[in-house]
């Protein structure tokens, strides 16, 4: 099936021009670290929140240094509802720290500006709405506050695939195109406990560096999460990706969680040429839980490319709310350092995005995967894979004292790893 349409809404080139008088003290010697930030808003999306540097620039002239803002993206029931409407971006900018004190928010308001968004032609090629100063205020007698911003739409086709069931009861995977579910891939998965049986039979000898040892407390029974594994077959019944789990899940001492200082972590695995028993590491997903601004506890995940035998390089990371649940992204844009992406591909822009609910609620992960990074249905079942480790991680995480569903907790299978 073909891709599904997306459009993505960039926000870019961010930067704050203030009047003398009002300029805090430093701004333009620390322009990443003023006390300025803006609101962004979109109806029917949550907000998003950026920082502002400050600019010296005279003039017209582009701002020193920018920030960019994640971004919009519009799914194809978005784009249907808000075809031929006019759709309104505002811009709300502050000064001050970002965050709520006792309640209260702690940035005093500026200005606001909007800007008008024409979303009609943006599924057909590339549109720039705003791109330049605007003023924040309406007195053209006073001096005024100043917004460099720059809005446009990209054009983001992307596949989009959702799991028929919950990960650990493996289910069918299906290619989603409106109304239309096709099936494309099945899943394999398996609890054992043994650690030989978490890897392909001629992967541990020769990947060392991807493996941590535990000893001690942590290794007594009932005390660790470890030989998870989901593997993923094509239509004909051949494997085309798997996940791993590489480092059992241990609660950190004296607590009943996963912590940071030892997370659990999954190798994502692609076949290596034609054998089906030969496979090498995709990249490695890490997982704990921790505190953090969503719900007081959340899940962190990390992943990590490979870059030689022992060390990666890390290319995206996501925190979850444990009681909602959340988005892990790929985005080239976002990413800390997009020139170390183990995908080859010179193409910048959003990669892939898995969504997945918290704990309690039944969770059949949905994907998606930009277009441009899928040239066969086996890339797309890498991500797949790692989707499901996503959710599996969920599991994974939860408080020792919390007891898993059986099919998390029994071995069900002794099949071959192939």
């Amino acid at each position: 099936m073909d891709p599904c349409p997306f459009v993505r809404l960039i926000v870019e080139s961010l930067a704050l021009k203030l009047p003398q008088a009002t300029k805090p003290a430093g701004s333009g010697v620390y322009p990443t670290t003023t006390p300025c930030f803006c609101k962004l808003r979109l109806k029917n999306f949550p907000s998003q929140t950026a920082l502002l540097p400050l600019s010296n620039s005279s003039g017209d002239s582009p701002p020193e240094s920018s920030t960019s803002a994640a971004g919009f993206h519009l799914d194809a029931l978005t784009l249907r509802r808000l075809s031929g409407k006019p759709v309104t971006l505002r811009i709300e900018v502050y000064t001050g720290r970002m965050g709520h004190t006792c309640g209260v928010s702690s940035g005093k308001l500026v200005g606001r500006v909007q800007v008008t968004l024409d979303l009609g032609v943006s599924q057909a090629r590339p549109s720039v709405f705003q791109n330049g100063w605007m003023k924040l205020g309406n007195e053209p007698e006073k001096p005024t506050a100043k917004l460099h911003l720059t809005v446009k739409s990209e054009p983001d086709p992307r596949f989009v695939f959702q799991f028929g069931g919950e990960p650990e009861c493996s289910p069918v995977v299906f290619q989603i195109q409106g109304n239309i579910r096709q099936p494309v891939f099945s899943c394999k998965f398996s609890a054992d406990r043994s650690r030989s049986r978490s890897l392909p039979p001629d992967f541990s000898n020769k990947n060392r560096g991807w493996m941590r040892t535990f000893s001690g407390e942590k290794e007594r029974q009932g005390r660790e999460r470890k030989g998870w594994m989901i593997m993923i077959h094509d239509l004909s019944g051949s494997p085309v990706a798997a996940a791993s789990m590489i480092t059992p899940f241990v609660p950190s001492p004296g607590s009943d969680r996963v912590s940071r200082s030892n997370p659990g972590a999954w190798l994502i695995l692609r076949p290596n040429g034609f054998s089906v028993s030969s496979w090498k590491p995709w990249g490695r997903l890490e997982a704990w839980r921790e505190r953090g601004p969503i719900d007081g506890l959340g899940y962190k995940f990390e992943l990590v490319t490979e870059n030689g035998p022992n060390n990666g390089i890390p290319i995206a990371e996501a925190t979850m709310s444990i009681k909602k649940g959340g988005q892990f992204c790929i985005d080239r844009r976002v990413s800390r350092d997009p020139s170390a992406l183990s995908l080859r591909s010179p193409v910048k822009g959003f990669v892939m995005g898995a969504t997945v609910e918290g704990e309690g609620k039944v969770s059949k992960p949905v994907v998606q995967v930009g277009m441009q990074h899928v040239t066969c249905m086996a890339d797309a079942a890498l991500f797949i894979a790692l989707s499901a480790a996503i959710d599996l991680s969920m599991d994974a995480c939860q408080l020792f004292s919390r007891k898993l569903r059986k099919e998390l907790c029994h071995d069900h299978e002794h099949d071959s790893f192939s």
